[in-house]
């Protein structure tokens, strides 16, 4: 028999190895937990002054954690408490701390708006290695499966027929307790009144308190919107297809590769030299359109200047969105139809003309069909996409894990935090 390397499995060692002995040399853990020395934490220190009691775990332990399961494909706050006890590089990372997933989740719900604000810190540490340049950004918009399904969902005209139906049943059960509790008064125990609901009928009483609130709420939006556009809200009403959902009211109906299901709209803008993000939100409106200025605001609030050279697909197209581009000076190209594979953004039918409102759209037809234009337009497929690609399959995340608009908001900030710290490491290790 050939002879075999040796092999003891329950062999102790004499001197214990440290644990950064055992992981790899370009593991990104030993690049996190030098970035994360490097953050400005004050917010989560000023949370913890107050406080008596125990000591907290230290944030950077907490969100060394968080960020490095992020990196592992990890979300889940009972898988990283896993990580804690079973991943070497994760023992290390958190100095063999081993806090319990209830910990784990109390701090990213209690943190929700600090630990987004880490994206513009990393932002800059990308800017100071030269990885942020602006001469070419992309911008565009992946739809996120919201924490919710789609089938609990409901239509105001159904909510109007089923609370009818719910409040009619009820109400005949607590006529026939009535009726039953004075006619067979002797059978009913000391501790039952007679007139509480049988806890088989609880169910029902649940659910016509959950129409009842997504009623109220989608007549309260629809007022809002009254409001705004200067009408009376008395006067409008809701329509019968109008939709809410009862596991997370924030999130919509939207039509995806897949299908239609219950999702946000997430944005990125995207540098091309380097694929950071440099602006990310999170809406809960299908469309795009009305996301490319304020997109664009954040681009300036979060790197203090404007790009040279900007595009996105003809979901951005509009008027106002040509406008507001051409007066922050920025050369941009967004494409005026959908076209398939690859061919040419071209131009779209002749506008009509009506007062110079055209004029921009008209500037953006003849530019698309220039070399120039065709050249920075063939940038964004290279630049954005494959950020969703990257987040989506290599980091599994498709789905939020949390619920309302400023929670997932928050969640998509710090993946895109966390894009942007592994971009950063693969530029740090190649120089």
């Amino acid at each position: 028999m050939r002879a075999y390397a040796a092999y003891f499995p329950d062999q102790s060692f004499l001197l214990p190895p440290s644990l950064a002995d055992l992981i790899p040399a370009g593991d990104p853990v030993f690049f996190l937990r030098e970035v994360i020395a490097k953050l400005d934490l004050e917010a989560f220190h000023r949370v913890y002054r107050a406080e008596r009691g125990r000591p907290p775990y230290d944030p950077q332990l907490m969100l060394g954690l968080y960020l490095y399961g992020a990196m592992r494909r990890t979300y889940s706050s009972r898988r990283l408490a896993e990580l804690c006890q079973r991943d070497v590089a994760c023992m290390y990372l958190v100095g063999r701390a081993q806090p319990d997933f209830h910990t784990i989740s109390e701090f990213r719900q209690r943190f929700t708006q600090e630990m987004a604000g880490l994206f513009v810190q990393v932002l800059k540490l990308c800017q100071e290695a030269g990885l942020v340049r602006l001469g070419h950004i992309s911008l565009d918009g992946t739809k996120l499966r919201a924490n919710a399904s789609k089938h609990k969902a409901m239509s105001y005209g159904r909510m109007l027929e089923k609370e009818w139906s719910f409040e009619a049943e009820v109400q005949g059960w607590i006529a026939e307790g009535i009726r039953e509790d004075k006619a067979e008064n002797d059978e009913h125990g000391p501790d039952d009144d007679g007139w509480s609901l049988p806890p088989e009928f609880e169910e029902k009483e649940r659910r016509l308190e959950k129409i009842r609130a997504g009623k109220a709420r989608l007549e309260g939006l629809v007022r809002e919107k009254a409001i705004e556009k200067g009408r009376d809200p008395e006067t409008e009403t809701v329509p019968e297809k109008a939709q809410t959902n009862f596991t997370d009211p924030a999130s919509r109906i939207m039509k995806t590769a897949d299908g239609f299901g219950q999702c946000y709209n997430a944005q990125a803008a995207v540098d091309a030299s380097s694929q950071v993000i440099v602006a990310a939100e999170v809406s809960n409106a299908a469309p795009d359109v009305q996301r490319l200025r304020p997109m664009l605001e954040q681009v300036h609030k979060n790197t203090g200047h404007f790009p040279d050279a900007f595009s996105a697909d003809a979901g951005y197209a509009s008027e106002a969105n040509f406008t507001a581009l051409a007066e922050a000076d920025i050369y941009a190209v967004i494409a005026l139809r959908r076209y398939h594979r690859d061919e040419p953004p071209a131009a779209d039918p002749a506008p009509k003309r009506s007062s110079g409102r055209w004029l921009q759209r008209e500037v953006m037809r003849d530019r698309l069909g220039t070399d120039e234009g065709k050249a920075a337009y063939k940038l964004r497929k290279q630049t954005v996409e494959p950020v969703f690609g990257q987040i989506k399959a290599a980091r599994g995340f498709r789905q939020f894990l949390r619920r309302g608009l400023p929670a997932v908001s928050a969640e998509w900030t710090f993946l895109c935090t966390v894009h942007n710290l592994l971009k950063l490491q693969k530029a740090l290790a190649a120089v």
